[in-house]
């Protein structure tokens, strides 16, 4: 389908929600019901042609009490779907009553077989043809969508001399039209979640090439499986299949490509589904005699509901959600925000090198990590090509999370376990509803030799072709070059002005707390003491160690642990003896910090640290000498009596594009300076004199 074709078709389509639906419909409801029509008409224009056979094929089933009749029905239609009314949508049309149309309607939408029935109640058919009916719009949609001036069927209509006269629709272009759609009725009614679930299909197809162009030369006669934990309207699923079917073809390889993903949208995960099911691209709709359907196409939300619990893939491509909060996932587990430690997962757990718990689950307000953490789970270990993951990100996830957050030991495993191969930035307004830039992670547990505990950093932001005009908030394209650019400079693996390569050991840093010793004055004061006994209860043992302290040598008050020695004497003279809380209230009100004082040490002779002046430290990986290094080097120097508290110690990992590609604004010369000050004097010239009425 040329350009043309495809905006003439996406005119008629677009100018049936004016023609029809217009005064009878708020317009925010209009995609509701151009969107599940469009998908209706897609399935039904399949059907018409073996209409009557199979119905007469039912018939005879129907006679011999044959129970199990799809798979026997599905070989009629040729698809995994089928429609047992006498009905098609171009009948209907001739209905003129609106009563028995609405009756007639129903009756077709029940005879559709079980996975249509699924998709009719995602998009919630029956519900808008009674909507539809009660405005009397019905049989004019019905119309509109039948008009033999537009084909949505993936077949071509051709004339009786074979000559094309409408293309058919593919699946990438049913998803173009569909996601253009949404974008633009969202748009009028400014709604901004369009795009937020679909990625442009230029860039789907990079997604797609760094893939599986990599590893081109590893394509063998195999039968391979690609994964979309957010799988949208599928696009991604079936650009990627197409390439590596035209990678083997061109390598004379025979191979097969199943497909598999995840959707929580209902109107989303309808369209999807059924363009599979119209593409035969999910061999899991072809029921077996006795079997149960596979779920190719799950849904619901990946992170909550595992759609393919313990299955693994050899490619798993996505553009998952960002900033998207999962408190509803942990409200389908019965869980508070506060109890998300509980959120127990095995793709969201593992054992790190010693053996120890180490978690993914991030911060509640961003669950785009845990899809990475759920495409890691699927990775094949058993298989020569491993599994190849390419998942897009915005910036949040490359240093987002401290040491020892979800997010960071995520990063810390992927880069530990040698798995991280690269990772493109992309330029800034790529995406529809966003002008943000994006990441795409490229990670493999089959690196080659040359890539082992290193990792590539690719600076793409500036490859990009303009767009005439601007689609929402995108406006730039990656066009086929541009791709062959990105694509060269993932291969060729060389250090360039666009690709830095670091060993993994770069991006690991260690968050250590710094400690200094507390230092305190004794501070008697007869008004704080007053102030205890108004604020505090029972403060009588504490005045009374007190009034035996002031009978003794002030010359201690620098030094507290004299100081107490002095206090357990006391109290040893006391009938009642105090309490730790009333210690606790001695040094409250009657010390103060001095640093001029000595250290304070406990019952094992080691200083206590004071509160007030720990800091915490980021130590890199690569410093020299480690953490002993740094403070020898960065602390000691400004502080002698510091030290570092080794319980404190974690680890963390953290990438920045920043700190290897920042590119410095070129300042203005003075020359250019001098000339818009001269210029601005001479548009000024005079106007101070008219100002004062010189």
């Amino acid at each position: 389908m040329n350009q043309s074709q495809y905006n003439q078709l996406f005119s008629f389509i677009w100018n049936i929600a004016t023609d029809v639906l217009v005064y009878a419909f708020e317009k925010g409801d209009y995609k509701k019901i151009i969107m599940p029509m469009m998908v209706l008409r897609r399935i039904d224009v399949l059907l018409e042609p073996t209409k009557q056979q199979l119905l007469t094929q039912k018939e005879v089933l129907d006679k011999n009490n044959i129970q199990n009749q799809d798979p026997i029905l599905y070989n009629v239609t040729g698809y995994p779907f089928y429609n047992t009314s006498k009905s098609t949508m171009k009948t209907l049309k001739s209905e003129t009553d609106p009563l028995r149309l609405k009756m007639n309607f129903t009756d077709y939408l029940n005879g559709f077989s079980r996975d249509v029935q699924d998709i009719i109640d995602k998009f919630h058919l029956r519900q808008m043809v009674d909507n539809l009916t009660e405005a009397e719009r019905l049989g004019s949609i019905i119309e509109k969508f039948t008009d033999d001036k537009i084909n949505l069927s993936n077949k071509p209509v051709k004339d009786d001399n074979g000559n094309v006269l409408l293309p058919g629709i593919d699946n990438h272009t049913m998803g173009t039209i569909f996601e253009e759609l949404l974008r633009k009725f969202n748009e009028e009614n400014n709604v901004t979640e369009a795009g937020e679930h679909f990625t442009p299909r230029d860039y789907v197809k990079l997604l797609a090439d760094l893939a599986v162009l990599p590893i081109a030369d590893k394509i063998t006669d195999n039968t391979y499986h690609i994964y979309d934990g957010a799988c949208g309207t599928g696009g991604i699923l079936t650009i990627a299949q197409d390439r590596i079917m035209e990678i083997a073809k061109e390598r004379g390889k025979q191979v097969a490509v199943n497909i598999f993903g995840q959707e929580l949208q209902p109107d989303t995960y309808a369209t999807c589904k059924a363009d599979l099911m119209i593409s035969g691209n999910i061999r899991g709709f072809q029921y077996q005699y006795g079997a149960e359907p596979r779920e190719y196409i799950a849904f619901d939300s990946t992170i909550s509901r595992d759609g393919h619990a313990g299955e693994t893939f050899d490619f798993c491509i996505s553009n998952p959600p960002f900033g998207t909060p999962w408190k509803e996932d942990l409200k389908k587990r019965g869980l508070s925000e506060k109890d998300k430690k509980k959120f127990t997962d095995s793709r969201f757990t593992v054992l790190d090198r010693e053996g120890k718990e180490l978690s993914f689950i991030p911060d509640i307000g961003d669950a785009q990590m845990m899809f990475l953490a759920n495409n890691l789970s699927r990775m094949r270990e058993d298989t020569a090509l491993g599994t190849r993951i390419v998942e897009v990100h915005n910036g949040s996830s490359l240093f987002t999370g401290d040491a020892g957050s979800g997010a960071s030991n995520l990063r810390q495993y992927i880069i530990e376990n040698d798995l991280l191969e690269a990772i493109v930035a992309m330029p800034e307004k790529d995406f529809y509803n966003t002008g943000i830039g994006t990441f795409i992670w490229v990670i493999t547990n089959r690196k080659e030799e040359r890539r082992r505990e290193f990792v590539q950093l690719i600076d793409a932001t500036e490859i990009k072709t303009p767009l005439r005009k601007n689609l929402g908030e995108k406006n730039c394209e990656t066009t086929e070059e541009d791709r062959a650019q990105i694509l060269q400079l993932l291969m060729d693996f060389k250090e360039t002005p666009q690709s830095k390569i670091f060993p993994n050991n770069e991006f690991g840093y260690w968050s250590v707390k710094v400690c200094r010793p507390l230092r305190l004055a004794f501070d008697y004061d007869e008004e704080r003491e007053t102030e205890m006994c108004k604020k505090e209860k029972d403060t009588a043992a504490c005045c009374e160690v007190m009034s035996f302290v002031k009978l003794y040598d002030r010359s201690l008050d620098k030094d507290f642990n004299k100081l107490k020695s002095l206090l357990a004497f006391a109290i040893r003279q006391m009938e009642s003896k105090p309490k730790k809380k009333h210690l606790d209230l001695f040094l409250k009100y009657y010390t103060k910090p001095c640093p001029e004082a000595e250290v304070v040490l406990d019952s094992g002779g080691s200083p206590i640290p004071d509160k007030a002046l720990e800091d915490t430290e980021i130590i890199p990986f690569r410093y020299p000498n480690g953490i002993d290094g740094f403070l020898q080097n960065e602390i000691l120097p400004y502080t002698p009596d510091a030290w570092i508290d080794k319980t404190s110690i974690k680890t963390g990992y953290e990438l920045s594009f920043t700190k290897y590609f920042y590119k410095p604004k070129q300042l203005r010369t003075i020359e250019e300076i001098s000339g818009d000050i001269r210029a601005i004097e001479e548009r000024t010239d005079g106007l101070l004199d008219e100002i004062i009425g010189r």
